[in-house]
């Protein structure tokens, strides 16, 4: 079983659309960040969280052939816009893809993509299957199946779903608040991937400073930090972290 991080960068990448990568080195390839999405592989499934604008690219570069199941965490464009990469998967395998969302991030979804829920046509039908989400979520491995744990946090004005799988790995891409109810759920993981946008505050993203209060908190096995703007390099962010935290990378593969 493999979870892999498929993009790990903010909102407009790294570098951005004009070519400007911050304070980020552009000669290692490791700064060359796509829009965050992830997602697990196992010996039945493959389930996506969220659709980056950058999808395709993702899915190419990871060998990716299938997609069963997707888990979105919010309704935002750099979490949601790659939707439409998900057609060749109906196509190839003649069935509608489950995708699992809030019920804000479903309204959205339907008014925005309205073609990928509805039968327009017999050209073009439905490609997705809307459901919201539940406690009873999990992913198939041969025989045995691994529960998705759906937990609310905070994301500035919006609720974002952190996804924990099996109880070992929590995945918290968009995140400013968590409560403190639910922090049970996030101690002694094998890992944590979170949220750390910046250095400096942001009202609706962890800053460094708020992702390590977190990590001492809870207390993973590894933490990895996602999300990441134009002005964390990886080199110099690596530097500063403790041995068991790391920086997000495309592609980062965790073995499970």
């Amino acid at each position: 079983m493999k979870f892999i991080i498929l993009g790990c960068g903010s909102s407009m990448g790294v570098p951005r659309p004009d070519g400007f990568f911050g304070q980020c080195n552009p000669k290692n390839i490791k700064n060359y960040r796509s829009r965050c999405s992830a997602l697990i592989k196992t010996r039945s499934e493959i389930a996506l969280f969220d659709t980056s604008p950058d999808l395709r690219h993702q899915l190419v570069v990871n060998k990716i052939k299938d997609v069963d199941k997707v888990f979105y965490s919010h309704m935002h464009a750099d979490q949601t816009h790659g939707i439409n990469d998900l057609r060749i998967f109906y196509i190839k395998n003649k069935k509608t893809i489950p995708v699992y969302a809030d019920s804000k991030t479903r309204k959205y979804l339907k008014n925005t993509f309205d073609y990928c829920f509805r039968n327009k046509s017999k050209e073009y039908p439905a490609i997705l299957q809307m459901n919201s989400i539940k406690n009873n979520l999990f992913i198939k491995d041969g025989n045995r199946k691994i529960k998705v744990q759906p937990i609310k946090v905070q994301h500035g004005n919006v609720n974002s779903i952190c996804y924990i799988i099996d109880k070992k790995i929590a995945y918290i891409s968009d995140v400013s608040h968590i409560n403190k109810k639910d922090f049970k759920y996030f101690k002694n993981l094998k890992y944590l991937i979170i949220d750390c946008l910046q250095i400096r505050p942001h009202p609706s993203h962890l800053n460094l400073e708020n992702s390590l209060n977190f990590i001492k908190l809870f207390k993973p096995q590894k933490a990895i930090l996602t999300n990441l703007h134009n002005e964390l390099d990886y080199d110099k962010l690596r530097k500063k972290l403790p041995k068991m935290v790391m920086p997000a990378y495309d592609g980062l593969t965790i073995n499970l």
